[in-house]
This record gives structure tokens, sequence and C-alpha cells, in this order.
């Protein structure tokens, strides 16, 4: 078995999950509620995700042995966070069915190679540069102006490997503080506010589209994601069909997550795509109890070769990220009428650390002092 349109789980059958965060707990835990099993591979001992399977590999991803005994113990092979080496990947894709296919991480991992996939789409995005030294740095502001945003090319999330760069700001500085070899700098959106979708394919290309969600982030942490977002109508038809053209081209199977910009044009609003996240998103996890199917058994479904759900959201959905020290409030938020409390089973908060998150259904959200 290992071309995608062969793949095809019955109860009982194994997928293999790459890395034990909290998205992977959550795809174990939507696999067991269908009858399916998985085994997690993660580096890290203390993985949340080892708590809820009966198997897991702690190995590093450059571990050969360790990754083709994994593969000879599942079926399917998925992954929680985009940036599996590609070694591993390949060397798993060799054994076993990798869904989303290890292509598309070739895409996603790097922000240059994404943003000009996705300008090949005719999708708008930010402007946006190829830096690659303090000089470059200095031609792209040239071109681009200020302020900007200048980030590493791969390997950032939550705001890490980012420098926002403004009038007066010192470039030669900020290039060398960033401490990187391959940059892309980017216009800075003057933004209304931002969205995303998360859209799910199956290997037959059938596509379903969750509600459109609103995001607030805090210190480039999301911390409440709303759905649906404020938005008209016709305008999320377009976030999603955004969504859509990017899963379709990508010839994707599974969940993804577009990132966007709603900006003001001089004909109305329109978005512009940020990023894409090839998997499970924190912005879909208001989906676990506000809508008929959640995003981790969809992705569950579509890399199982299973029928997609149709989303059904039950009502205006508000989702809170508990955040560092935040989670030591669990207990009051237990006691909120219609909060529904996740706890990732992390160890010890630590600032900027998602240890859980609050959703709640037709309700504004609840502030816990």
């Amino acid at each position: 078995m290992t071309a995608t349109n062969q793949v095809k789980l019955k109860p009982g059958d194994t997928i293999g999950i790459l890395g034990g965060g909290q998205l992977g707990r959550m795809l174990a835990m939507a696999a067991a509620r269908l009858g399916l099993r998985c085994q997690v591979f993660s580096p890290d001992p203390d993985s949340p995700a080892f708590d809820v399977v009966l198997n897991a590999t702690c190995a590093e991803y450059g571990d050969v042995e360790a990754l083709e005994l994994f593969a000879n113990d599942v079926d399917v092979i998925t992954y929680e966070f985009e940036n599996v080496p590609a070694a591993s990947a390949m060397i798993l894709a060799a054994r076993r069915p990798v869904l989303p296919d290890r292509n598309v991480l070739e895409t996603t991992q790097d922000r240059l190679v994404e943003k000009d996939f996705v300008k090949r789409l005719g999708i708008g995005t930010a402007d946006y540069a190829d830096v690659s030294s303090a000089a470059e740095l200095r031609a792209a502001i040239g071109t681009i102006g200020l302020p900007a945003v200048l980030k590493t090319r791969r390997f950032g999330y939550d705001g890490k490997g980012q420098a926002i760069i403004r009038d007066g700001d010192d470039p030669d500085q900020i290039w060398e503080d960033l401490a990187t070899k391959s940059a892309i700098l980017e216009a800075f959106i003057p933004f209304e506010r931002e969205i995303s979708v998360i859209a799910a394919r199956s290997a037959s290309g059938h596509v379903e589209c969750f509600d459109v969600t609103e995001n607030e982030h805090s210190d480039h942490i999301l911390k409440i994601s709303r759905a649906p977002a404020a938005i008209p109508e016709a305008l999320a038809a377009e976030a999603r069909s955004i969504a859509e053209r990017i899963a379709n081209a990508l010839d994707y199977v599974g969940v993804l997550a577009v990132e966007m910009f709603v900006v003001q044009a001089d004909d109305g609003p329109k978005v512009l795509v940020n990023e894409i996240a090839p998997r499970v998103h924190n912005s879909g996890h208001w989906t676990l109890d506000g809508a008929s199917i959640s995003q981790f058994e969809q992705h569950i479904r579509a890399i199982a070769g299973w029928p997609l759900g149709k989303p059904v959201r039950h009502g205006p959905v508000v989702m809170t990220n508990l955040i560092g020290d935040e989670i030591n409030g669990y207990a009051q938020w237990l006691t909120v009428p219609g909060a529904t409390v996740h706890l990732y089973g992390k160890g010890s908060p630590r600032p900027g650390r998602k240890m859980g998150h609050v959703t709640q259904v037709e309700a504004a959200p609840s502030k816990i002092a």
C-alpha cells in the first residue's frame, strides 16, 4: 500500500502520527472514537500525545532504524507539525503512505516557496522579497518600504524567527539579530482583521470548509478565535474559495489551514493570504465542541480514505487559549456555564506555551480574573 488512492483503512487499523504535541493528542483521540488506533513518534519523552495512545516511539527524527520500525507498525502516516525533516518523510514514504504528501512539506516549509506558490495561483499576498544578506535587506526595504516584517524562510511559528522593521531602525543590526542566511521581507499589512479557513480535502478531491474564523493574537500567539468571522458572506465565500483552490493545487489529503488578512481596498474589503499550515490548526479548535464534526476527525477521515463530514456549526463559538500561567485558572473555567475545558496534559507552564483551551458555544467570551 503505497499510493494515496489505495489508502482505505478499516476500524482497528493503525495511524502513525509524527509529533507528540497537543495536535497529535487530539488527532489520536478523534481516531479512537472511530475505532482506529494511533502510534505516535516524537523525540520528546514528555509528549502529551503519548498519554492517549497504547504505543509510542520516542526517538529522534533522524533515527533511521526507529523510523523504519515505526513504519512497519502502522498503515498510514500523518503529522501534527509541518517541520518534519524532509529526509525522514522520504524514508517513511518509501514504506507507507504519508498524508499529506511529503511534497506539500517542500512547499510549505519555506515561506518564499510558499509565497511564490500562492502568487502563481493568482491569489493576493503582501508584497515580498527574498533576502539573504544585510545589503539585500536594505535593497528590499527600498523597494517594499517600511514598516515591513523580516521573517526566516524556515522554522518560524508563534512570532518566532521574525522582526518588524520601522523607520529609524538599523537594518544591519536586525539582520544580525535574526541570525539567518535566508529570509523573506514582507510588506506590513494594515489589516482590518485576521481570519483563517480550515479546509479538508479527500484523496478523491472532495473539499469541505469550516466556517471562516476570526482570530485575535497576543504577543504573536493566538489568544481568541471566533466563528463565524464578522465579515460579509461574499468575503467569507471568497476566503473559502481561496482555501479550496490551494488545497486542490497541492493535491492535498487531510486538513489544512489558510491564514488571511482582511484589508480595505478602494472597491471594498478583500483578503490576502498570509500563511498556509499543512495540518490541523489552533484556530480550528472551536470545531471540537462547536461543530457537528471536528477538524481532527475530518483529518482522520481524509487520511483513512473515509467520506468527509459536512461541518455544521452549532451556533456562535468562541475559543480561548490558555497560555502559560493561565492554565492555573482551569478550575474557575470549569464553573462557567456552557464552557468546555480542554487541558493538554503538558508539564510546567512557561510564558507563551499553549497549555489548553476553552470553547463556548452561543455565549460571549467569559473572563477569568
